[in-house]
C-alpha cells in the first residue's frame, strides 16, 4: 500500500470523487480503490479479475463505465470534458421568444383588454401568421452575405412585361430592408424607360457612366450617375439619346458599380440575342423573368429560357435556376387561358414562382415610390425578393 500527502497529490482535489469512486455493489469486483484517511489518499491495489472477466473486458472496443469501477484513475481532461459547458448559441434566440399572442381585435380583443386574455381568432391569427412570414422573409434578405458583389438580371423578350418596375420594385426591396447598397441598372442595348420610371431627373446616366467608368475611383464620383430613391436604392438609367449598348460596355459598367455596390440589378431589354444582354448574362448570378397573364408574353419568356439552355452552362444553371414572377396588371383575365398557363409555367422547370397582386400605383405607369406600393405588393416582392437571395446562395457556391 502507498500514501500520498493530499497537498501534494493531483488528485486531491477531486478526493471526493474518489471516495465515491470506491463505492461497489457486493457482486461487483474491486479495482483501484479510493479512500481518504487522515489527510492522506490511500491507493489500494487493485483485487484480482478473473480471466473471462479480462477476455470479455479486452474484447470490447469501448468498455462501458459501471458504477464504482475505473480502468484507471480519471484524469484531469476526462473530468473537465464530463463539466464542459453547453453551447450557448442559442441562448440569444431563446431570450427573444415570443410569448403567445393574445386577441386584440373584436370581442376577444375587448375581452382582453379588460384582463381577460383570449386567444385570437381564426381572421387575426392569419394575420398574425403572414407577418411572422414576412419577417422571416425580411430576415432572409437582411443577412445575405457573399464574398463578393452579386447581380440580378431582369428580363423577358416581351415587350410591356413588368421588366421596369419588377426592377425597381424588386432592387427598392432589397435596399430598403438591407439599408442601401443596391444599384439598379439599365443594360437594354436601346434606350429604356428607368430613369422615367424611377423617382428623380437625373443629370447623367448608363451612357455617361460606361464612358467615364475607367476614371471613377470612389463611391461619391459613381453617386453623380445614379437617382438616388426614397427606398435606397440608386437607379442608373439612361439620360437623353445614346448608342446603343454593348456586351464590353455592360461588363464595364456592372465592374465600376460591383466595386461601390454589394447587389446590382439589371433591367434588360427584349433583344435576348444582343450582345448587351450576353453582357448581362456574363455578369449575372440569378436571373428573374416577370410575366403576365397572357399567352405572349408567357410563351416569349419560356422561349428565353429554352434559349438560355443551349446556349451555355451558366445559361442553363441561370434558367433552371430562375425565379418567375407573375404580375397582375388589372386586365381581363380569362379563368381558361389562366389555367393554360398555369400548367405551362409548370413546365418551364425553373426554380420558383411567385404572383404579384395587382397594384394601382404602378399600374399608373409613372414613377415609382417604394412606399406608395400595396402592403400586399409589397409582402409579395419580398417573398421574390428572398427566393432571389436563396438562388444566389444556390449558384454562388
Amino acid at each position: 500500500m502507498s500514501s500520498v500527502p493530499v497537498g501534494e497529490s493531483r488528485t486531491s482535489h477531486f478526493a471526493g470523487a474518489y471516495k465515491a469512486a470506491g463505492y461497489v455493489e457486493d457482486a461487483a469486483p474491486q479495482a483501484d480503490l479510493m479512500a481518504v484517511s487522515e489527510g492522506t489518499l490511500i491507493v489500494t491495489a487493485p483485487a484480482p479479475v478473473a480471466a473471462d472477466v479480462v477476455t470479455a473486458i479486452e474484447a470490447n472496443e469501448e468498455p462501458a463505465r459501471t458504477a464504482g469501477v475505473h480502468a484507471a484513475p480519471i484524469t484531469d481532461a476526462e473530468f473537465q470534458a464530463e463539466l464542459a459547458p453547453e453551447p450557448l448559441d442559442d441562448l440569444a434566440v431563446i431570450s427573444t421568444i415570443e410569448k403567445a399572442p393574445t386577441a386584440t381585435q373584436g370581442w376577444r380583443g375587448m375581452m382582453s383588454r379588460l384582463g381577460l386574455k383570449m386567444e385570437p381568432g381564426e381572421t387575426e391569427k392569419q394575420h398574425l401568421q403572414a407577418a411572422t412570414q414576412l419577417r422571416q422573409w425580411e430576415t432572409v434578405i437582411r443577412q445575405f452575405v457573399g464574398t463578393e458583389a452579386v447581380g440580378v438580371l431582369v428580363a423577358n423578350p416581351k415587350g410591356s412585361s413588368g421588366k421596369t418596375p419588377t426592377s425597381i420594385v424588386l432592387g427598392g426591396l432589397l435596399a430598403t430592408i438591407r439599408g442601401g447598397s443596391v444599384a439598379v441598372l439599365e443594360v437594354s442595348d436601346d434606350r429604356g424607360t428607368l430613369s422615367f420610371r424611377a423617382e428623380g431627373n437625373p443629370s447623367r446616366g448608363v451612357a455617361e457612366l460606361v464612358r467615364d467608368s475607367d476614371g471613377i475611383r470612389s463611391a461619391g464620383q459613381l453617386a453623380g450617375y445614379t437617382a438616388p430613391q426614397t427606398s435606397y436604392a440608386s437607379i442608373i438609367g439612361s439620360v437623353g439619346n445614346r448608342a446603343p449598348l454593348t456586351h464590353d460596355d455592360v461588363v464595364s459598367a456592372a465592374r465600376v458599380i460591383d466595386e461601390f455596390y454589394a447587389i446590382r440589378v439589371m433591367d434588360s431589354g427584349n433583344q435576348p440575342t444582343s450582345s448587351a444582354f450576353a453582357g448581362a448574362i456574363e455578369t449575372t448570378d440569378a436571373l428573374v423573368v416577370p410575366v403576365l397573364n397572357s399567352a405572349d408574353v408567357v410563351l416569349e419568356a419560356v422561349a428565353m429560357l429554352d434559349r438560355l439552355r443551349s446556349e451555355s452552362p451558366k445559361g442553363a444553371q441561370l434558367a433552371n435556376t430562375a425565379i418567375i414572377v407573375r404580375l397582375v396588371d388589372g386586365r381581363p383575365e380569362n379563368p381558361q387561358l389562366v389555367a393554360r398557363l398555369d400548367n405551362i409555367i409548370d413546365r418551364a422547370g425553373v426554380g420558383g414562382v411567385f404572383t404579384i397582386p395587382y397594384d394601382p400605383h404602378i399600374a399608373e405607369r409613372g414613377q415609382i415610390t417604394l412606399s406608395k406600393v400595396s402592403p400586399a405588393t409589397r409582402a409579395a416582392f419580398t417573398a421574390a425578393a428572398a427566393g432571389v437571395v436563396h438562388t444566389i446562395q444556390k449558384n454562388t457556391k
